[in-house]
């Protein structure tokens, strides 16, 4: 079993994640095999919030050079949280976007 934590991995703090945050949507970068019942379940136990909906996106790695050799960087899965109108903000993105 998975720990929330392992899910999870890291929030994603960009100008488009910070456009996002007045319309009750949060960006995270979560585990490649997590589904979006897994997340919304994480999002909820780790911040104590009431999740509306999860939107995944996976995001192929860039191909980098390095001489005559290539290689790709890791590829990720970004996770668009959508809370409920009842639920309290997460206060870690709360502070940044004001």
């Amino acid at each position: 079993m998975k720990s929330a934590y392992d899910i999870v991995k890291a929030p994603i703090l960009t100008e488009k994640s910070y456009d996002y945050i007045a319309h009750r949507v949060y960006t995270f970068e979560v585990a490649k095999t997590a589904n979006k019942i897994e997340i919304a379940k994480a999002v909820e136990e780790i911040f104590g919030v009431k999740v509306q909906s999860v939107h995944t996106v996976n995001k192929l790695g860039k191909i980098k050079r390095q001489g005559r050799y290539e290689g790709r960087r890791p590829s990720t899965k970004k996770a668009y949280v959508k809370l409920t109108n009842e639920s309290k903000g997460i206060e870690l993105f709360d502070g940044i976007a004001q």
